[in-house]
């Protein structure tokens, strides 16, 4: 499959950023990062808690009015604390309380306003054999077809476009199918925008294919191994062989399992994020790229935030 052309990298447009918080410490991290990706690229933010109607719709109406007043009251008292600290100085920005569903109320936003970026905060959990973000960060994760930032519990309280950090790899993970690419140029574009160093990253399988039931000696697969390597290292070189990055990239290929060495590479370049390609929902089920769990896995997991990129109309 032909690398996109990217000769002149595209400058990723954000004119919008749309921030879920439902006032916790997770998502006040996640507001941290929203904070300072609309600072960076002087987009508008929207900062939305959603009243879940969920048991509330029993309780009576009444219930979901108070709760609705209630949350209008602490959304108002955040906003004038950042206000105070300075936060938000120089940033248009919007406050939106509403009851309801609350994945069917962030889409209406997301099309209403033709956000950009969602970002959302989530509880990662591990241990299990199908990690899971939680039943509304992985409706969210499935559904949101504009680009998603995940800020897990890992990823460190000031992250991406953060003034005065000094600026750390973006780790771009690939295998090369469409959908993988699709967010390539988010990856270059950050990286470009930060001036820090674009490592692309492809997992090969460690066991060579088998052809025509042939038995292969241990001379043999190291000889298969070297020569996937090196296959890889040049596509990944390709990929990126006419664009104008401000920072030499550096190319990663391991053998293994993907989410394991997508995180592997995360810590031995201190990646700053992890910028992945997903497919489209309705293409779930033949996905080449990164399968739900394993991309689960990454989130979950990941000690840094997670942008994934879907491609098509990001507000049908």
């Amino acid at each position: 499959m032909s690398a996109p052309a990217c000769g002149i990298v595209p400058d990723v447009q954000l004119k919008s950023v749309l921030v879920a918080t439902d006032f916790s410490a997770v998502s006040r991290k996640a507001l941290h990062h929203a904070l300072a990706i609309a600072r960076h690229y002087g987009a508008k933010l929207y900062a939305m808690h959603v009243v879940s109607s969920l048991g509330l719709t029993i309780a009576g109406p009444d219930a979901i009015g108070q709760s609705t007043i209630a949350a209008l009251r602490e959304a108002t008292l955040t906003e004038r604390k950042l206000v105070a600290s300075g936060a938000l100085r120089g940033i248009h920005h919007q406050v939106i309380v509403r009851p309801g569903q609350i994945w069917a109320e962030l889409q209406a936003v997301i099309r209403e306003e033709a956000v950009d970026l969602l970002v959302i905060g989530t509880h990662g959990r591990t241990g299990l054999k199908r990690l899971v973000l939680g039943s509304v960060a992985e409706q969210i994760f499935r559904n949101a077809r504009c680009p998603v930032l995940t800020v897990g519990p890992p990823s460190p309280p000031d992250g991406v476009f953060t003034p005065g950090e000094t600026p750390r790899p973006i780790l771009f993970a690939t295998d090369f199918s469409a959908a993988s690419l699709n967010a390539l140029p988010y990856a270059a574009s950050f990286a470009n925008q930060r001036r820090s160093e674009l490592v692309l990253a492809h997992m090969l399988s460690p066991v060579p294919p088998v052809k025509d039931g042939r038995w292969y000696n241990a001379s043999d697969v190291a000889k298969m191994r070297l020569v996937a390597q090196k296959n890889a290292q040049k596509r990944l070189s390709d990929l990126v062989a006419d664009a104008m990055l401000t920072v030499k990239p550096a190319f990663m290929v391991d053998f293994g399992e993907p989410a394991e060495g997508i995180l592997r590479a995360m810590e031995a370049e201190h990646a700053e994020l992890i910028v992945m390609g997903l497919m489209c929902r309705k293409h779930v089920e033949t996905m080449s790229h990164l399968p739900w769990s394993t991309a689960y896995d990454i989130v979950c997991r990941a000690g840094c935030p997670v942008l994934t990129v879907r491609g098509g109309n990001p507000w049908e």
